[in-house]
């Protein structure tokens, strides 16, 4: 029985490794290497050797063209082998303009709202006139009833808004309510007579005139009047050398005209001379009442510029 057995044995190890050789012999055929540790490592390996400007491969096993201009990472293994999608096998998407940057660049400013809102105001009445339609001139007259609207609210805004900020209340500077108004001319008229007072202190006047103006004569018994009230110093200086009524006694003119800051020649003028500070200031020319005088006087003299206006 063991010597029968062994033939036996012996056939089917024969059979056995004729059977695994002809299972090796086409894998062989076909010239694919077996699977190795090697090629595993390779395969989880983020190789990044393409060429962007590879517009395609040819699959060695199929023979059909494979595009990688979309595909990153090694041709083979994103393209030809087709494994799925994996982070370095897909090429970055672009990301979106910013839609808002664009948006702002082309919406119209406030001014252009507003010049669109006069055109075609001025549209509509102008075709409300040109062709006088009932539906013309209610268009008309509806857009231009909006526009009333928006200019009531922004000024009622704009009152609320002087109310509460007093940096931009005007009328607290000058008031023109009619009580208001009376206060403030009462206290301005109380420090213009002050400053008037004190005028004599340091300051004296220039006048310029002539024998043949007409003005000259009227206007030189209201500087006689302001020197004789305020005791004010006076000096006539005429143009041409002759007498004027009001001032017996005065100097001609060699050259004090051009010195106080005048041109022209023009008289009756009037100067209003600081001693302290050696400045002329001239006050202006032709006929003033008394009134005005003082009032030029007190603003060029105490009050700053802007500050009333």
């Amino acid at each position: 029985m063991r010597q029968a057995s062994r033939p036996i044995a012996a056939t089917l190890l024969a059979l056995l490794t004729s059977a695994s050789l002809a299972t090796a012999t086409p894998l062989m055929a076909l010239g694919t290497p077996p699977a190795s540790s090697t090629l595993g490592q390779e395969d989880m390996s983020n190789r990044e050797d393409v060429d962007p400007s590879t517009s395609g491969q040819v699959d060695s096993t199929t023979g059909e063209h494979v595009d990688t201009s979309t595909v990153t990472g090694d041709p083979f293994y994103c393209g030809e082998r087709k494994l799925g999608t994996w982070f370095y096998c897909e090429r970055p998407k672009p990301k979106p303009a910013d839609t808002s940057a664009s948006a702002s660049a082309v919406s119209p400013s406030y001014r252009q709202k507003l010049d669109k809102i006069g055109a075609r105001l001025e549209e509509l009445k102008a075709k409300a006139i040109l062709e006088p339609t009932s539906d013309n001139i209610i268009a008309y007259v509806r857009y231009q009833r909006e526009q009333l609207d928006r200019a009531s609210t922004f000024a009622d805004v704009w009152e609320r808004a002087i109310w509460q900020h007093p940096d931009l209340d005007y009328t607290l500077q000058r008031p023109v309510s009619t009580l208001g108004k009376t206060a403030w001319l009462a206290q301005r008229k109380t420090d213009r007579e002050a400053v008037i007072a004190s005028l004599s202190e340091r300051y004296g006047l220039f006048f310029f005139y002539s024998t043949s103006c007409a003005a000259c004569e009227v206007f030189s018994p209201i500087v006689r009047s302001l020197s004789d009230k305020y005791h004010l110093s006076v000096l006539p200086v005429s143009m041409d050398g002759g007498p004027t009524p009001a001032f017996p006694r005065y100097v001609v003119n060699q050259g004090q005209y051009e010195k106080m800051g005048l041109e022209g020649g023009q008289v009756p003028a009037l100067v209003l001379f600081d001693t302290y500070l050696k400045k002329p200031i001239p006050i202006g020319y032709g006929i003033m009442a008394e009134d005005e005088v003082l009032q030029r006087i007190f603003y060029l003299t105490s009050v700053k510029p802007g500050s009333d206006f």
